[in-house]
């Protein structure tokens, strides 16, 4: 008996072992292995925490997204500002408040009179102010940015980033991506891309620590763990990480470049403490000259160009920041520090003692310039490529593009790789030889059916015959990708096969059911097909959710003048106008709509308008000079 109970204690200290063992080759962070723990919320940490709460407010990080109220924004509303103008589009933009809320003016000039006005509230600010201040929407959840900025170091109302190239007006939609870079994780409704049901106000303290209800519940109930002995494993401490999941944590957001979510990963799915490569791999572009191209976000990509940072093998970014301090209010003294921590060669600096004084004795001011940022204009921003002899370098030059580089993984697989050049193709950089790499690392790639990522390849290169050839070895039951459906059923109808690509295009619409966009094409394939019925859902369905979606009012236009119902047509089009003053057909079926109801003044001035901005379509040329003939 006695060897019996030896040898079944034996077997229990072999498991508990075992376990523990396990456990410490994981992660020993309990808030972030154990799935039952949940966020508490910033106001939860100050009941401890107070002071640490009361100086991290005041950061970048905290004030990057708030409400849009007059303390929040940074921007100037003076009369010595000018409407932002866009040339392209000829609008004009101004930014005002109407008592306590915000809004943003579109509007258009001809022969001193408005011919086109929209406003739209502002919902949020995005930015410390620091560099800029952007503005967002919010539509019954779905949220959008507006079409200007107000660039603080300039003092100027400009088009926003990305706006200049091509003005998305207010369609743009934030999505996860986004949002969760500027912000606490917001709830996302699934099925779309840009609405939620709560958005939270800058980034908070567990975005960096992790869900806190483990640590509040056992600080509660008086388990304090002296961290002086070793850490406390109920909540994520940065400071105690590896140097590299430091980084990895910092690079979620401060490594800005073409973020390739995993399989099966999505935007909320990366918690400190783990490795960024396991939810996805962020690539950068790489050109020659690449020291003098410098993207506003990409910290962590220019750190780890420094010398200071592939010597070391041991700075992250909180070597030389504090997260809970702002750097307006962190004393150059301690950056400083940071530097001489390495450099202890005599004073650590070897420049003349002129060039220092000019400086203030600053290390950073010497070898980490203001460069202008390629990505957002009216910007200057701390370059972290730390160098001896660093020059202010953003002359233009022409560069030419060599690659993606993955910066947070050194071996990203053939399918990570083609997903890169795919997404760079599409965000920044039309160039059909992207697509050609693409379809290079695909080759090499894993084999998939269907395989979704070729499909985006062809659909990218117009190859529709032969995504229609696809589409039909395909049962639609088995396509789990709303995109990929989507792609499917958009080939199919551009093959003038709307009838065969109308299935597809309603599975795009089932795997993400507020995918307005999707709902859109659907509508207008039902159209094509004679469905006028169901089309006539879709779009009632979509203004339900979004009322100012422009394309939702004119198929809703189009419906009823087939009904006859002219005055449902006038109405409708001019709702779609309002939204979006470029739009052919609407402005045709306005003018027929005027016309029926012999409103000819109406209908003339209506055509007249519509040939200011597209003098050359033959329809509204021969509606005009038939009208002129029977005035």
């Amino acid at each position: 008996m006695r060897r019996y109970y030896l040898g079944v204690l034996f077997l229990i200290v072999c498991a508990v072992l075992l376990r523990c063992g396990k456990e410490i080759a994981g992660n020993p962070y309990r808030n972030i292995t154990d799935k039952t723990a949940t966020y508490v919320g910033m106001d939860e940490c100050r009941t401890c925490h107070a002071s640490v709460y009361e100086t991290y407010i005041k950061t970048g990080m905290r004030q990057s997204w708030g409400p849009a109220t007059r303390a929040k924004s940074a921007a100037d509303f003076g009369d010595k500002h000018p409407p932002v103008y866009d040339n392209k589009l000829d609008l004009y933009y101004k930014a005002f408040w109407k008592n306590d809320e915000l809004y943003i003016k579109e509007y258009r000039l001809y022969a001193g009179d408005t011919t086109h006005l929209r406003e739209e509230k502002i919902s949020y600010i995005i930015g410390s102010g620091q560099h800029t201040n952007s503005h967002i929407i919010d539509i019954n959840g779905y949220l959008y940015q507006a079409p200007i900025t107000f660039y603080t170091q300039k003092g100027r109302w400009d088009l926003a980033p990305g706006f200049e190239d091509g003005n998305d007006r207010f369609s743009r939609k934030i999505e996860t991506e986004c949002i969760t870079c500027h912000n606490g994780y917001p709830k996302h409704i699934a099925g779309s891309l840009n609405k939620y049901a709560n958005v939270k106000l800058g980034i908070d303290c567990e975005r960096c620590h992790g869900p806190g209800s483990i640590h509040v519940t056992e600080k509660r109930a008086g388990n304090i763990v002296d961290t002086s002995q070793g850490p406390d494993y109920s909540i994520v401490n940065p400071a105690r990480l590896p140097i590299e999941e430091q980084n990895n944590l910092c690079q979620r957001c401060h490594l800005q470049g073409i973020a390739v979510l995993n399989d099966g990963k999505n935007f909320f799915d990366f918690k400190p403490s783990q490795q960024l490569k396991n939810t996805m791999n962020v690539f950068m572009p790489s050109f020659s000259g690449s020291e003098k191209h410098m993207i506003m976000a990409s910290h962590v990509e220019r750190m780890k160009m420094s010398n200071c940072y592939v010597n070391s093998g041991k700075m992250s970014c909180i070597t030389c920041h504090n997260p809970h301090i702002t750097v307006k209010e962190t004393p150059i003294a301690a950056f400083n520090a940071a530097c001489k921590n390495c450099h202890t060669n005599a004073d650590g600096c070897s420049e003349n003692m002129i060039a220092r004084k000019a400086k203030k004795d600053n290390c950073s001011a010497c070898h980490m310039v203001k460069n202008e940022s390629i990505d957002i204009p009216h910007v200057a921003v701390t370059d972290h490529y730390i160098r001896k002899k660093p020059t202010v370098e953003n002359e233009e030059a022409i560069r030419n593009f060599i690659g993606l580089k993955s910066y947070n993984n050194e071996a990203p697989d053939k399918r990570t790789q083609a997903r890169a050049f795919l997404e760079f193709f599409e965000r920044y950089q039309p160039n059909p030889l992207l697509l050609d790499s693409a379809l290079a690392y695909l080759s090499h790639a894993d084999k998939r059916q269907p395989d979704n990522d070729m499909i985006r390849t062809y659909f990218l290169q117009k190859k529709y015959a032969e995504l229609g050839r696809i589409a039909k070895a395909l049962k639609v039951k088995d396509i789990d990708d709303a995109w990929t459906a989507y792609r499917l059923g958009e080939s199919l109808v551009k093959n003038n096969q709307t009838a065969a690509g109308i299935p597809y295009l309603q599975r795009a619409v089932a795997l993400m059911p507020l995918g307005l966009d999707f709902r859109i094409k659907l509508a207008n394939a039902f159209i094509a097909n004679g469905q006028f019925d169901l089309a006539q859902q879709a779009v009632v369905f979509i203004l339900k959710e979004n009322p100012k979606f422009d394309e939702a009012y004119k198929i809703l236009a189009y419906l009823n003048l087939r009904k006859g119902n002219y005055a449902s047509t006038i109405q409708q089009c001019l709702q779609a106008l309002q939204l979006n003053p470029f739009n052919e057909q609407t402005y045709i079926n306005l003018a027929v709509a005027y016309y029926q109801q012999k409103n000819y003044y109406a209908a003339k001035t209506t055509l007249l308008k519509a040939k200011r901005l597209y003098p050359a379509n033959a329809q509204i040329n021969a509606m005009l000079s038939d009208l002129n003939k029977s005035l």
